[in-house]
């Protein structure tokens, strides 16, 4: 009798039957023994291909116990397949119990032959959390099988805040946020109270102008993006340069009207004879006694003619009517800006802000630390590092309109960072703001020299316009890369002066080299460029980008060098009127004393040289543009305001911008050095002295206790100029004047 072997219900499913063999059939066995090994080859590398069944003692079988979708997200469905089995033979009927709300199946088999069939599986979650059922199936005869189900639903993530015609939406299919540009004709905010009517176009909020007007010719009719239509006095009319003097007429505007009696109008200046205005024409005389021959300044009465002498007092040394003295009071203050009204506002590194210090009560901004500028008439502060925000806040009160945070409106950005902090600002229009973020890579500590910098522009609301991380192989070196220069020029674009660090803690030594980084007025990407000098401060005058360690200057347009013309000794501070660009102070080896030299626009030839002869030095770098009026009668002229060190001591010195020579000398009290830094306001000017730390790193002076002290100085005005001051002018607005600076 032959033996068999049978594979039945408990067998393996796809092993064919054995042949029927007989004792003496030996030549067969090999064939039957190869046949049997393949089958088992085959099923093995089925099992390897799929999941195991579960249930081996069943007949109905699943292939797996316990299902775990992927999570989800409310209102997304995720579908796993499951493989339902009918190991027998015979046709089996099948009861499944009933699953609800947010679990579903569909497939399920009611009869089921002997095989397969595959079953859909879904859980669609309608809320956040997490949720399990059962799902059972009985087989009279043949078993029971059991699936454990769990679904996870997880909240929707926070997508970037969009910036103005754009969305920010997640996409389930990716799980990234996507942008997107809202269609043109989409009704938006520009972030400017000056633009009505705004709409989307090509991704970009733009509208109409608000037109102001408030009927008076004699005044100048501005919007500002915060406050809307406001009004100023109006330029002083021209007069014809002789003895017709302007004036103005609220209705007609600009008119014309007689000099005062011996206002000066011609080259003849003496006692013996003079160029006077008499009656309305110029007209030479021999001036009386007491005849005015010579301007007064700010610490010397005007000179009188006596005979044929033009005698002059005595000069008086300059006495501040406000002083505060940091160190008395044990705060770390060394920077300073002065408002449109003459109100002073005192800030340091690490020390909250000291607002209205010129009035009778100083007012705190609050417990946070803050480095300040002035901006639409109001103050832009950065708050403590390790915060990563900009406020802006009411001059007087502190208060704020409103605060950015980059942690909040880009948690992409930040994800991973422990610390995020402002690292400089930028004005670079009236409603729009470059604000530079600095952060320590994730991973790392604060004792790092990596770093990390995202360039945000805001509107005039703090609504963000863009915003971008920086990349480039000199930001990636673990040198401490710092923006040591930050400005933009009249076309509202910015440009970015980055370098590397030579020590460790504030204040910063920058070094070479210099990676310059330009961008528009909406943040797009200029051009960058790489330079072998040392980064510092920048200032912008008619296409012209000078940084403070260079010797040759760069066009705004693509970086490249301008011309062949360098500068002897490095622009240090510059400064820059319509027609001239001028350095810093410095001491000249060749000649032997300190000057100070104009370089005529658009070429940047020497122009002037005006020597501080029998001066020792030093001659402080910050110098201002002041408008002063040296004769009554006579427009107001543009002066390079700043102080040094004469034979007698400490002085504030004017010299003309036009052509260098000397407008006045005056004598400062109660000091030891020249002022380490000086703003202008109207009709005074607040000197600094008595820092401590370096005055040309980054922040300048920081941690120093210094002292401020403001002087009355009766028709000196901050000039109005494309460059006149260290960064940009009172309160370091960053920015090229946008209409003189044309």
């Amino acid at each position: 009798m032959a033996r068999t072997r049978t594979v039945g219900s408990g067998g393996l499913k796809g092993l064919p039957e054995a042949p029927t063999v007989s004792p003496g059939s030996v030549p067969g066995r090999p064939v039957a023994l190869a046949m049997a090994l393949a089958a088992l080859l085959a099923f093995g590398s089925a099992c390897r291909d799929e999941p195991p069944l579960t249930g081996a003692r069943s007949l109905l079988r699943v292939s797996q116990e316990a299902v775990t979708f992927p999570a989800s997200y409310p209102r997304v469905e995720r579908v796993v397949e499951l493989r339902v089995v009918n190991a027998g033979r015979t046709t089996l009927d099948v009861e499944w119990t009933a699953l609800t709300a947010p679990f579903s199946a569909s497939g399920l088999p009611a009869r089921m032959v002997p095989g397969e069939v595959p079953v859909r599986l879904s859980y669609r979650p309608e809320a956040t959390g997490v949720l399990t059922a059962t799902l059972v199936g009985r087989a009279p005869g043949g078993g029971e099988v059991r699936v454990e189900l769990r679904g996870e639903s997880n909240p929707y993530p926070d997508c970037p805040t969009p910036v103005a015609c754009h969305t920010s939406t997640f996409d389930v299919a990716t799980e990234k946020c996507v942008e997107a540009e809202e269609p043109d004709g989409t009704a938006c905010d520009p972030g400017n109270a000056c633009i009505q009517g705004a709409t989307c176009t090509a991704g970009r909020c733009k509208g109409p102008e608000r037109v102001c007007d408030d009927g008076n010719a004699c005044t100048t009719d501005v919007c500002n993006p915060l406050d809307g239509c406001t009004s100023v006095p109006a330029p002083p009319c021209p007069g014809d340069g002789k003895c017709q003097v302007g004036a103005c007429d609220p209705k007609v505007g600009c008119t014309l009207a007689k000099a005062p009696d011996g206002t000066f109008c011609g080259p003849e200046r003496g006692c013996d004879a003079a160029d006077v205005c008499l009656d309305g024409t110029c007209q030479r005389r021999d001036p009386p006694d007491n005849f005015t021959c010579a301007p007064a300044s700010p610490c010397q009465g005007p000179g009188k003619c006596k005979g044929s002498v033009c005698e002059r007092p005595a000069a008086t040394a300059l006495v501040p009517d406000w002083t505060y003295d940091a160190a008395s009071n044990g705060e770390a203050l060394h920077d300073l800006l002065v408002g449109p009204t003459g109100d002073v506002t005192l800030v340091g590194f690490f020390v909250p802000a000291l607002l209205d210090a010129a009035g009778p009560v100083p007012v705190r901004a609050s417990t946070s630390g803050r480095r300040c500028m002035l901006w639409n008439d109001r103050l832009l502060c950065m708050d403590l590092p390790l915060s990563g925000q900009v406020s802006l806040l009411d001059r007087v009160t502190g208060a704020p309109r409103w605060t950015f945070d980059l942690t909040t409106a880009r948690p992409d950005f930040t994800q991973g960072l422990t610390t995020v902090f402002m690292a400089r600002l930028g004005v670079m229009q009236p409603d729009r703001l470059a604000a530079l973020f600095e952060a320590y890579p994730t991973g790392t500590s604060r004792n790092t020299l990596c770093r990390q910098y995202f360039l945000v522009v805001l509107d005039a609301f703090g609504g963000m316009v863009s915003a971008q991380a920086l990349q480039d192989p000199l930001l990636a070196e673990c040198n401490h890369p710092h923006p040591y220069g930050v400005a933009s020029d009249a076309a509202g674009d910015v440009y970015v002066a980055f370098g590397p660090t030579q020590n460790v803690g504030a204040p910063l030594y920058p070094g070479a080299p210099t990676l310059v980084m330009a961008f528009s007025q909406d943040g797009v990407p200029r051009w960058r460029k790489t330079e072998a000098f040392a980064a510092g401060e920048l200032a912008i005058v008619n296409g012209l980008l000078l940084n403070e360690r260079s010797t040759q200057a760069l066009s705004t347009r693509d970086g490249q060098a301008v011309g062949s013309q360098t500068f002897p000794r490095g622009l240090g501070r510059a400064l820059a009127t319509s027609a001239h660009v001028i350095p810093s102070p410095s001491e000249d080896d060749t000649v032997g004393e300190w000057t100070l030299e104009g370089y005529a626009l658009p070429n940047l030839t020497p122009s002037w040289t005006h020597g501080f002869q029998g001066w020792p030095g030093p001659v402080a770098p910050e110098v201002r543009l002041a408008s002063w009026t040296t004769w009554p009668g006579q427009p107001p002229e543009t002066v390079v305001v700043g102080t040094g060190m004469n034979a007698t001591g400490p002085v504030l010195f004017a010299v003309s911008a036009k052509d260098g020579s000397e407008v006045f000398q005056c004598p400062v009290s109660n000091a030891a050095t020249p002022a380490q830094f000086l703003e202008l306001g109207p009709d005074s000017i607040v000197m600094m002295d008595g820092a401590t730390t370096c005055g040309e790193c980054d922040p300048p002076y920081a941690y120093s206790q210094s002292r401020f002290r403001r002087f009355p100085i009766p028709g000196l005005k901050p000039a109005e100029e494309p460059w006149p001051g260290t960064f940009g002018g009172p309160g370091h607005d960053h920015h090229e004047d946008p209409v003189r600076g044309r």
